[in-house]
């Protein structure tokens, strides 16, 4: 007998009904009419049955801060938040504001964050606080602390200590900002720098790279480089590289995407934030946003996250991941019928892989982690960003 069977639900991939079944917080057997039984069995209804959501991108120290951004661009949000930290910012508050977040982000099926701490905090109370709000959260949300020097890595001189200190703390992945660095020569030395420590350390780096109008902002192409240099492959992901978008072809294509391939670099976009954000200083004016096609065509892994809600630098969201892959689709022409299981892919098992999460995924032999939803197709739950009628935790229903 099984401790937990979800009937009659329809996966992702395939619209016949399946019944799922969960023993010790395992996924035991997913097929049509399961003649075991089971403690607790709760009826689907025929609703669409996915692995959880995984945010790869997101900041839990500013969430929820509502900071007005009048420009609308990224130089303002980060004055802004600079000026929060210098006379708002507690290890009280950011554990309240980031609690509430994730209480309304699990109930909307994400059940792994990745978040960025801002480590230019000379207190470090952020990353304090949110290495609070991650034990809190622990039975419910998998997250991943990365150590974000916000200011720059050489922003000031404490800025290297501050980030090993985090580290040390339990900080788990190495971050970084080259293009925030005060000279594009400082950006370039701050990324061999950051991977060696990453390296040296057995952590992952992911790293703002290129979040920029600007296409001379190439710093992705020694991101690739360094991971060569240091045998980081597959363990570095470039998270925005909005700049990319206004690459030359040539170079896109056959330079740098070859070197991104060797060094099996990972990419995180942020389509909500990216547009908002970008294409203020070129004309025309491009999409501000990654070529997501490009990247997964070269067969690199390609993950879609939130990045912020209600911060300095986006004044909306709802902790909503169909939001994003929506906003991904209109952008990367990913309106095929067959393509919104591909943004599916963008929300859930991509940005899975990046974050190395165990036995994720909906499979026999996989964690018991599922959310279903108030439609029968990825495309119907797209478009009316269905319901969550079932959240199941370590086969648990909560």
């Amino acid at each position: 007998m099984a401790d937990l069977i979800i009937r009659n639900v329809r996966t992702v991939t395939d619209p016949n009904p399946v019944d799922v079944a969960m023993t010790n917080g395992v996924i035991v057997a997913i097929g049509s009419d399961l003649t075991e039984t089971a403690a607790t069995e709760i009826d689907g209804e025929g609703g669409l049955v996915s692995a959880p959501f995984v945010d790869a991108h997101f900041h839990l120290d500013s969430v929820l801060t509502k900071l007005p951004n009048a420009s609308g661009t990224l130089r303002e949000g980060i004055d802004n938040w600079g000026a929060y930290k210098r006379d708002g910012l507690s290890v009280p508050d950011i554990v309240e504001r980031a609690s509430r977040y994730c209480e309304h982000a699990f109930s909307q099926g994400i059940m792994a964050i990745r978040s960025h701490v801002d480590v230019s905090d000379p207190q470090l109370r952020t990353v304090e606080g949110l290495l609070r709000v991650r034990e809190q959260f622990d039975d419910r949300i998998d997250i991943q602390l990365v150590a974000f020097p916000q200011d720059g890595f050489y922003g000031s001189p404490d800025t290297k200590d501050r980030l090993l200190r985090a580290l040390d703390m339990g900080v788990d992945v190495v971050g970084g900002i080259p293009h925030n660095e005060p000279t594009y020569e400082d950006g370039t030395r701050s990324i061999h720098e950051l991977v060696a420590i990453a390296a040296e350390r057995g952590l992952q780096v992911d790293m703002h790279c290129d979040e920029s109008d600007d296409p001379l902002s190439r710093h992705v192409e020694t991101l690739a480089a360094a991971t060569i240099a240091n045998n980081m492959q597959g363990r570095v992901a470039a998270s925005h590289i909005t700049a990319s978008a206004t690459y030359d072809r040539y170079f896109l294509s056959r330079r740098l995407i070859p070197m991104m391939q060797r060094a099996e670099l990972r990419v995180i976009t942020n389509p909500l934030i990216n547009v908002h954000l970008g294409g203020h200083f070129s004309y025309p004016a491009h999409r501000a946003m990654a070529p997501i096609q490009d990247y997964r065509d070269a067969g690199l892994v390609v993950a879609c996250a939130q990045d912020c809600n209600q911060d300095p630098w986006y004044p909306i969201g709802d902790a909503d991941m169909f939001e994003v892959a929506k906003m991904a689709g209109h952008i990367a022409h990913l309106m095929g019928e067959e393509e919104f299981a591909v943004l599916f892919d963008l929300v859930t098992k991509e940005p899975a892989r990046i974050l190395g999460l165990e036995n994720y995924g909906l499979a026999v032999g996989g964690r018991g982690d599922l959310v279903v939803f108030d439609a029968d197709t990825p495309k119907e739950a797209m478009r009316r960003s269905a319901a969550r009628k079932i959240l199941v935790r370590n086969g648990s229903v909560v």
